[in-house]
């Protein structure tokens, strides 16, 4: 069963983008997306809100999450985020074994 991680950071003058890119420019992304059980670990800038990114993360379970917070890696992405003084918003989602229901996909245009 999949976890989903919906992370919401917010700062002033630009920093939850300043924190992306260096996420990004530092390899620490790379090195997230290339952990065992990572499915996804992507950011999105919401249109309506300047000051703020959305990061999409999602897991195989929650014993692959477990093992990224125990990574190295934490303290660098901790340390990124006081350079950058962020405030977060965390949803978590987990997924539906059924996946889309059949009137679901009649919405759906792939």
């Amino acid at each position: 069963m999949a976890v989903t991680i919906n992370i919401y950071y917010s700062g002033v003058n630009g920093n939850a983008r300043k924190f992306a890119e260096e996420m990004v420019s530092s390899g620490v992304v790379r090195d997230i997306r290339a952990e065992e059980g990572n499915l996804r670990y992507e950011y999105f800038f919401p249109m309506d809100r300047p000051d703020t990114v959305l990061l999409i993360d999602s897991w195989r379970d929650q014993q692959s999450i477990d093992v990224h917070h125990a990574s190295p890696m934490m303290s660098k992405i901790t340390e990124l985020r006081e350079k950058y003084d962020l405030r977060m918003k965390v949803e978590r989602y987990v997924s539906d074994e059924n996946g889309v229901s059949d009137v679901d996909k009649a919405f759906i245009r792939e």
